[in-house]
């Protein structure tokens, strides 16, 4: 190794991080910097001269020495650390950090000497499992509930109910009730930052709104105003708001009803478009048990996922949770905006912040499932071939052609493989793992063989107690 090359020493850190240590020739760092003078010389205007043709003297006093020695050293990181990754073949999962600040190494920088510096990143971790086979898994096998067949049905006729005025009684719970309310601190007296509206339509529901709120306009009238002395939940969901008193102003404006269809063959054609009551059950029967079906095949999957991540050895890299975390407030706006929501003034940074820090739990759980289903992969190889990627893709080609949008095939194509490889990693989890449903009845023997062998050991040690106790009297 001659002294005009790069030198480059690795030194492996916690949470799958590496530091890069670098030692720069000066030549490359004297190249960097003529490089860094000639560009700038290029496009700088300056009296008297033509672009290009500007004395280095008069260009460094003109813009700094410090300004082009920071251009200067830019370069140097950016060409030294690809030239390290190259060298090293180093995969970085995010931009290299440099320890010690730019501003410090620029201090020291002297284009006629060799610079010596660290940069540190993230890489892949080393994924281990600690098993693959044998897992024990216990879920709650639930029972499809009729109930829900006619509770689907309410629903329907809520909304295809007629909206009647109300005027010769008092508001009562299940009513609409029309209100205008002001909210303030009992303590402070500030207003409630949305605390108040001038017209709200509040479904007389209990649970609805904090404590109290509901209950306090059932039994007003029209056109009668009401204070009530309530307290926001400990928990509630705005910070300022949790656990204090306040004082809200009710004026009950109006009040409505809603008038519901009558349950017969012509709601049925009404709301679904089935010739017969009975065929319209039928078919949300049938829609409700398939949802049903995919639920209970959700918790089963989340559970062998869960059983599998828990067999993880493995060190997270931060950059991994931190684009997790990026990915899910990116899809939260994106949702929020379809809903034709303002994301500039909705999303501000103190929201952004907020989101990330409260998100962040969730994401490493993902980030370590996903870790889990990819070490499983890498130990069992279970891999997807583009044979199969391409059988599935032609299931979505009319909906492809049909789109309004571009759709980009590649990204397309790799969300395919991955929900392919998921089905395929689940199945072969399901396959050599122990999974146990749960039933109420079987949950009752468990408490009850348990609070028996609770009582059996009180028993057996009270004995043994009594025994000792006769003994030391002897």
């Amino acid at each position: 190794m001659t002294k005009d090359s790069l030198i480059v020493q690795t030194k492996p850190l916690p949470q799958s991080r590496v530091a890069i240590e670098l030692e720069i020739p000066a030549s490359s760092c004297k190249s960097c910097l003529d490089e860094t003078i000639n560009k700038i010389s290029k496009t700088a205007t300056i009296p008297g001269f033509r672009s290009g043709k500007i004395p280095k003297q008069i260009l460094i006093q003109r813009i700094g020495l410090n300004k082009l020695y920071a251009s200067a050293l830019e370069k140097i990181i950016e060409k030294s650390w690809n030239e390290a990754l190259k060298k090293e073949s180093i995969e970085p999962l995010c931009e290299p950090e440099l320890p010690e600040g730019f501003e410090s190494l620029l201090n020291k920088f002297d284009p006629s000497k060799s610079l010596k510096l660290t940069l540190e990143t993230d890489i892949a971790p080393e994924l281990k499992l600690k098993k693959t086979k044998g897992l024990k898994v216990s879920i709650q096998k639930n029972k499809f509930n009729p109930k829900s067949i006619d509770e689907e049905i309410e629903k329907s006729r809520k909304q295809f109910a007629n909206i009647v005025p109300v005027t010769d009684r008092a508001a009562k719970l299940g009513d609409i009730a029309v209100v205008s309310f002001e909210g303030i601190y009992k303590n402070s007296k500030e207003k409630i930052e949305g605390g108040s509206s001038e017209s709200m339509d509040l479904e007389l529901e209990k649970n609805k709104m904090i404590p109290g709120f509901v209950e306090g306009i059932v039994g007003m009238t029209i056109d009668t105003t009401k204070k009530l002395n309530l307290k926001f939940p400990d928990d509630y969901a705005h910070e300022d708001s949790k656990g204090k008193e306040a004082i809200f102003e009710i004026t009950l404006k109006d009040l409505k009803i809603r008038e519901l269809p009558n349950l017969d063959d012509s709601f049925a054609k009404q709301s679904a478009n089935k010739e017969t009551l009975k065929e319209l059950k039928k078919d949300i029967e049938t829609r409700l048990k398939k949802i049903f079906t995919e639920n209970q095949k959700t918790i089963k999957n989340d559970a062998l996922i869960d059983a599998l991540a828990k067999e993880l050895d493995v060190e997270i890299p931060k950059s991994l949770i931190d684009n997790e975390v990026r990915n899910n407030i990116e899809q939260t706006a994106q949702r929020f905006a379809q809903q034709g929501m303002d994301i500039k003034s909705t999303f501000t940074p103190e929201v952004i912040k907020s989101l990330a820090e409260s998100s962040r739990p969730q994401a490493e759980e993902n980030v370590i499932k996903n870790l889990a289903l990819k070490a499983l992969s890498e130990s069992e190889n279970i891999t997807v071939t583009d044979k199969e990627i391409d059988s599935k893709i032609e299931e979505f080609q009319y909906e492809i052609e049909k789109s309004p949008n571009k759709i980009d095939i590649e990204k397309f194509r790799n969300a395919i493989k991955n929900d392919l490889l998921t089905e395929k990693l689940i199945s072969w989890l399901e396959q050599n793992s122990q999974v146990v449903e749960k039933t109420e009845k079987t949950e009752k023997i468990t408490k009850e063989k348990k609070s028996t062998s609770k009582s059996k050991s009180k028993e057996v040690i009270s004995k043994a107690k009594k025994k000792s106790t006769k003994s030391k009297e002897k």
